[in-house]
């Protein structure tokens, strides 16, 4: 027996909720009493309240040639993924999905499944490992935006040649479950595949680039369209993250650029020559309290060499209005497949978040 147990039950929870995650890990293995516990909604709820969520990296991978993306979870302490096993078997989109973060999991929008593009939509719980199905959308959509809005998610673009201005935009209402169409005015094409997209904070709005490298913006206050910022520096661009007020994102030869989010004047983030010869693959924030950038790249391809993924945490110092360093941390190898045990075909990265839980 734990002596915490001798213990009101009250108070019993509310010195276990403080406990880490990792450490929570552990002790649902002592007893079915423990992991009944640390499972239970009750548990999960009093742990949001009391403000002791913890932030903790999720990829989503997959491994070649198995027929399925898996996700994984970095562990904090050792700095190695680790697999998580679904309750589930639900099995969402191969790529081209769109994916949005809300509160303790993940939304799956679209993607291609066996090439064609699907109107699926899943939610990932990171408290209960499981898939959830929601309603589809009204169109199939591959390579889409998604983002959240004062409860309702905007999925724009990603419907190929069939798009118009009635069909191009549809709303998922998170309170009832509901799709709805969107009819928009826009003074230029309907943009097709999104490339990349972020959720303008101060303005409520959806900044996006399209897959021919042309920006535009969508306000969802009058379903409208316009020509956005132009890119100062057109490029190679991956995972925008919004970290600490500036934008960031992935560029060749391991570059991170940064800028501010209403200019979109890119600057390189300065001192991470030791990335150069890497191509970083996902970018994140580390969590909410911390602004640290953590990335991961593929660190060799097919051959007797083991396929790894690698990965860096990256703190940042702003010495100058136009002047940002980063110092890398730590860095090293997350993920090992050995090629000699398992036919393996390589390793994509799919996605990367931190998210609490």
């Amino acid at each position: 027996m734990c002596g915490i147990w001798s213990l009101p039950q009250e108070v019993a929870m509310k010195c276990l909720a403080q406990v880490s995650r990792v450490d929570l890990a552990a002790l649902a293995m002592a007893s079915k009493e423990h992991r009944s516990l640390i499972v239970s909604l009750d548990f999960r709820l009093l742990r949001f309240q009391m403000r002791c969520l913890e932030s903790n990296i999720y990829l989503w991978l997959h491994i070649l040639p198995e027929p399925t993306p898996r996700w994984f979870i970095l562990n904090p302490v050792h700095r190695r993924l680790k697999p998580i096993h679904l309750k589930s078997d639900k099995a969402p989109p191969e790529s081209s999905s769109a994916f949005v973060l809300r509160c303790f999991g993940v939304f799956v929008v679209g993607g291609l499944v066996n090439g064609k593009p699907t109107s699926d939509v899943s939610f990932f719980d990171c408290f209960d490992n499981t898939w959830q199905s929601l309603p589809p959308m009204k169109m199939p959509r591959a390579s889409a935006s998604a983002n959240i809005i004062d409860q309702k998610m905007y999925v724009l673009g990603g419907c190929g040649d069939d798009a118009d201005s009635s069909n191009w935009a549809e709303v998922f209402d998170l309170d009832t479950e509901t799709w709805e169409f969107l009819s928009v005015t826009s003074p230029r094409k309907m943009p097709l595949s999104i490339r990349q997209s972020m959720l303008m904070l101060q303005k409520n709005e959806v900044y996006a680039v399209d897959e021919d490298g042309q920006s535009f913006s969508f306000s969802p206050s009058d379903n409208s369209i316009s020509n956005g910022v132009a890119d100062s520096k057109p490029g190679y661009r991956s995972d925008w993250c919004w970290i600490g007020g500036f934008l960031f994102c992935g560029s060749s030869r391991g570059k991170i650029l940064w800028c501010s989010p209403y200019e979109l004047n890119w600057k390189e983030v300065k001192g991470l020559d030791e990335l150069s010869e890497y191509d970083i693959s996902k970018l994140c924030r580390k969590s909410d309290k911390n602004k640290n950038i953590v990335v991961f790249w593929n660190s060799s391809s097919l051959g007797s060499e083991p396929l790894e993924i690698w990965s860096a945490e990256i703190s940042l110092e702003l010495r100058h209005p136009h002047e940002l360093w980063g110092k890398i941390e730590w860095s090293g190898s997350v993920f090992t497949l050995d090629p000699l045990s398992h036919s393996y075909g390589g390793i994509k990265l799919l996605y990367a978040v931190s998210i609490r839980a």
